[in-house]
């Protein structure tokens, strides 16, 4: 088989990597791919919203089957255009999409089908919103703070988090009338704050049928300890020790198979990966987001504990014959650290020349996977604002912890950010609940 990955972030070398793998798969192609990438597949210049360009280099390169890693091709209808062309492809249509394209639609989602998630009011007029929140009596919501959410895309940005009315005002400004999340903002959802523990969902579906993954936790601020705004993702780990047998059976029978059900009933059937970015409170799960694809850097340490062959089960979704598969996982717990460019998630600069990439290579059960990457001849520098992902196994999380920030002390670049407390959370609950 020839496969294409479409995308250039972490994600997508973690992808290339699990899929080269396969005994299957004698070619892979990436694009526009990363420097990591680029030691597996083959990059091809071709950017991954250039669905025409696309389109045509699976045609005239007789590619069995395509995998869509970010969200902004899906919901620009990429599986819609490779279908019409009859080629394969892994993601679900536009329509289906909209499940992250609009968090408006995923609420109605949500509401319609009886899937527990915040209290929520959504609005496309800023003076709406600030009088909603202005009317705010202490009784408003049953948490405090409230927050605020850009109803588009925003790289896994467009969430504030307000403790104050005043906060929550100036956040509608900032969506709404400066648009620092762009078009996104054209409308919003301000909904009561949930505070619990955070995990990460995600499971295969072919319209009917799903297969689980394995859990993980993401960890969405800059800074240690939770602190700062919203990035894209400055860590993960897997599993999520939050998610219990018995919560992991909830959020299945309450979210994602009501969810499943609900999109084919909306004539908007759902085929490849769905993502529940999820709120447990008191041992209940509540939804903050869906996602139509892979999380990032979620999928790093699932697919470094996944046993199975990841291509029979991606053509068994879109053959619509994922009824009987199964996912074998390893016992070993993963962690990933991100590595940022100073400024990130704001202004930061590239062409950074980075150091230690070989050093790193050499540590057991660690891989490193490039995220914001470019080479510049024999050289790999930084491009983007998340860089590197570094990646480990462990016999247990103090393990697994230890061995990622070794291969993090070992990789250098001037202005290199990371936190330094991906995965701590999960060691004293692990303990408890896990046979690891």
């Amino acid at each position: 088989m020839k496969i294409l990955i479409i995308g250039n972030g972490g994600r997508e070398h973690a992808l290339v990597w699990k899929i080269s793998k396969s005994p299957l798969v004698k070619k892979v192609y990436c694009a526009p791919g990363n420097a990591g990438t680029s030691d597996v597949a083959e990059n091809v210049n071709i950017e991954s919203t250039d669905i025409k360009g696309l389109v045509e280099f699976a045609v005239n390169n007789s590619i069995n089957l395509t995998v869509v890693g970010p969200e902004l091709p899906l919901t620009l209808g990429i599986v819609n255009e490779f279908e019409k062309r009859g080629l394969k492809i892994f993601g679900p249509s536009k329509e289906a999409a909209e499940i992250e394209g609009s968090k408006v639609f995923a609420k109605y989602m949500m509401k319609k089908y009886k899937i527990p998630t915040a209290k929520y009011e959504s609005f496309n007029s800023q003076k709406d919103a600030k009088d909603y929140i202005l009317s705010f009596q202490p009784s408003a919501f049953s948490f405090q703070p409230v927050v605020i959410k850009a109803d588009g895309l925003a790289a896994g940005k467009g969430v504030i988090i307000c403790n104050t009315i005043e906060e929550a005002v100036n956040a509608v400004d900032l969506i709404m009338v400066e648009k620092v999340f762009g078009s996104a903002g054209m409308k919003i959802i301000i909904e009561e704050y949930l505070k619990g523990e955070e995990a990460s969902f995600m499971v295969f579906s072919d319209g009917e049928e799903i297969v689980p993954l394995a859990s993980a936790q993401d960890h969405k601020q800059i800074y240690d300890g939770d602190k700062g705004p919203n990035t894209g993702g400055m860590g993960a780990y897997s599993p999520a020790p939050v998610i219990t047998d018995s919560i992991s059976k909830e959020i299945i029978d309450t979210i994602i198979r009501p969810l499943i059900s609900g999109m084919k009933e909306e004539r908007k059937t759902y085929k490849g990966i769905l993502y529940a970015g999820l709120m447990i409170v008191n041992s209940k799960p509540f939804v903050l987001e869906f996602n139509c694809r892979f999380g990032d850097p979620e999928t790093q340490p699932i697919l470094m504990r996944m046993k199975n062959d990841i291509v029979p089960i991606m053509m068994s979704v879109v053959d619509g014959k994922l009824k009987g598969k199964e996912i074998q996982w390893g016992n070993e717990p993963s962690v990933c650290v991100v590595m940022a460019a100073n400024g990130y998630p704001d202004k930061y600069e590239k062409g950074k020349e980075i150091g230690g990439l070989d050093e790193a290579k050499n540590i057991e059960n660690l891989r490193v996977f490039h995220a914001g990457t470019s080479k510049i001849k024999d050289k790999v520098v930084t491009n983007g604002g998340r860089v590197i992902g570094v990646t480990s196994l462990g016999a247990n999380f103090e393990d697994a912890i230890d061995r990622a920030y070794k291969g993090v002390s070992l990789i250098k670049w001037d202005g290199v950010y990371y936190r330094r407390d991906i995965g701590r959370k999960a060691i004293p609950i692990s303990r408890k609940s896990l046979d690891i």
